[in-house]
């Protein structure tokens, strides 16, 4: 069994309501919801318990005030967790299921920054503890990913110090995040796998943009080496292993919840990555979970 740890800095409760109508400036009634473990590292992980249990553990720090709301539905979904705890409250996501629209619309409350000497410095403890989780777990596991966006709380460079704890120790590292800590990756170490979205590509590397996007994947992961994927929603998923080009067609289906969908993609390439070495099949394995992901309201589920 190939081992994977899935780290997250942006832990989220997932507060999933479905509604037969949603109509803005009305009352709305739901018909049912459901909370939810989240954030896109623990929706990944979820995914790849369900392809093969106890292939996965998952690092986070949770907010202290709101903590059973994050570990009880951990604990339900067997996610193998270990957590630091800091100040304040984990952060909330409510995704709206509209199913006369076929819609999804998610709202992301991001908690108050901690600003008080007494919280900073428990924050600054908490990633010590969570780096040392981390390096004494890399040796037992094949790869790590590391995705969603940093919290301010956090140090700056802490991406890049991940980053460089994995090849370290010789393991696979794969990356699904952007901006100040990919560019900081990338001068610490090369991430072995690339995975974002056709927009994030064009930010992420702005000197390509006027090239096709098949050209600028390419010619970007010879530069580095590595591979990246590039999903673009619907439409067929983008891929290059050291300047050799992949195209993968995403699978067409009733779509009942999209959140997390790359997520899922992300547990079902890295899997099949991991087993076979194989991009073309990494890609559809990712593919495929990305569609189970979308027939079911469970974010970061395939079934």
């Amino acid at each position: 069994m190939k081992k994977i740890l899935c780290v997250c800095m942006s832990s989220t409760i997932q507060r999933t309501i479905t509604f037969e109508n949603l109509t803005l400036t009305k009352v709305n009634r739901s018909r049912h919801y459901r909370i939810d473990a989240s954030g896109k590292a623990v929706n990944s992980a979820r995914v790849l318990e369900q392809l093969e249990k106890g292939c996965c553990r998952v690092v986070c720090p949770l907010g202290e005030k709101n903590l059973s709301a994050f570990t009880e539905p951990a604990a339900r979904d067997n996610l193998n967790l270990l957590y630091t705890t800091i100040p304040g409250q984990t952060r909330e996501c409510w995704t709206l299921l509209d199913q006369a629209a076929g819609t999804t619309t998610e709202l992301v409350v991001s908690e108050p920054l901690l600003e008080s000497e007494e919280e900073l410095k428990a924050v600054a403890g908490a990633e010590i503890k969570i780096l040392k989780i981390i390096n004494d777990l890399l040796p037992e596991v094949d790869a790590l990913l590391l995705a969603g966006s940093r919290p301010k709380i956090w140090s700056q460079d802490l991406y890049a110090t991940i980053s460089g704890m994995t090849h370290d120790n010789g393991k696979v590292f794969l990356a699904d995040y952007i901006g100040e800590d990919l560019k900081k990756t990338l001068n610490a170490s090369i991430p072995d796998i690339i995975k974002i979205n056709e927009e994030e590509f064009h930010a992420s590397f702005p000197e390509l943009e006027d090239q096709p996007l098949q050209d600028a994947i390419a010619k970007k992961s010879l530069e580095l080496g590595n591979i990246i994927v590039v999903t673009r929603g619907a439409d067929s998923t983008y891929a290059a292993a050291r300047g050799q080009f992949s195209e993968c067609p995403t699978e067409k289906v009733a779509a009942l919840n999209t959140t997390a969908c790359g997520d899922s993609f992300n547990a079902g390439f890295l899997y099949e990555y991991l087993q076979t070495s194989n991009l073309s099949a990494a890609l559809k394995k990712g593919a495929w979970c990305a569609a189970r992901n979308a027939e079911v309201e469970t974010p970061g589920a395939i079934r």
